[in-house]
């Protein structure tokens, strides 16, 4: 094996560990995904590569959260996601690589620092409502279906309602889950899925479900605060990395 392919590997593994954990009720960790494996191959590989291994790991990750889930943000952001994937496939064909880059780079930039300038503000929970679930229920189903980087949008709509921490990564798990599925169609019809990256993924499972029970009991025993800062340096960085690529290539 060369050290390309060894590296390859070595940033797969991490990858598919960040896929697994978010599964397992760590959202935030599974923005990381494509933006690890778009080190080493471009985002739109990266994508097409991680789909099977979100559609294996949703399979373990629903078994754990069956009972435990919101159904009224499940009614809104259900269709509104499957609306922002079907723009995100009309649109697939017109969007430059670079700026699918570039989005993915600024969609983690963005979380993050959102997140820290907010600090440690008191806000009133929000209720669930149907035209921010469809605004925010939208551009989560694109950029999920773009980059695999569907939750950032998707948090900035259900955390400010403060759901309880089991409920919130029920809910979580189940509309990813649904979003996978329906992104399984376009995925294929654009010739991102073929039977290489199947290959590759298949090499994978194992360590995306492992991580998917790990994920669960994290969340289970964990504060979420200390690991979400831990994790949030991480996507910052390499979120980073990713645009300061996009600007190097184009400048070069």
């Amino acid at each position: 094996m060369s050290e390309l392919e060894i590296k390859f590997y070595v940033v797969a593994v991490l990858s598919a560990i960040t896929v697994g954990l978010s599964k397992g009720g760590l959202p935030v960790v599974g923005g990381m995904a494509v933006p690890v494996l778009a080190l080493v191959i471009s985002p739109i590989e990266a994508a097409g590569l991680l789909l099977p291994i979100y559609v294996v790991t949703d399979m373990f990750g629903l078994w754990s959260y069956r009972r435990e889930y919101d159904r009224r943000n499940l009614q809104i952001l259900v269709p509104a996601t499957v609306l922002g994937i079907s723009i995100g496939w009309a649109a697939a064909s017109r969007v430059p690589e670079a700026l699918v880059t570039l989005f993915v780079g600024v969609i983690g930039l963005a979380f993050c620092l959102n997140n820290w300038l907010r600090g440690s503000k008191s806000i009133a929970p929000r209720p669930a409502d149907i035209p921010r679930g469809m605004f925010w229920g939208m551009l989560s189903g694109f950029t999920s279906f773009v980059s695999h980087s569907g939750g950032p949008p998707y948090q900035v709509y259900v955390l400010p309602q403060r759901l309880e921490k089991m409920i919130y990564a029920g809910t979580t798990t189940i509309l990813f889950a649904i979003m996978n599925a329906v992104k399984l169609v376009p995925y294929w019809a654009l010739g991102q899925l073929s039977w290489a990256n199947f290959k590759v993924a298949s090499i994978l499972f194992p360590v995306g479900i492992a991580a998917t029970f790990v994920g669960v009991r994290l969340v289970r025993v964990v504060p979420e605060k200390a690991f979400f800062h831990i994790v949030q340096i991480g996507l910052f960085l390499v979120s980073l990395k990713l645009i300061i690529d996009v600007i190097s290539e184009q400048l070069g």
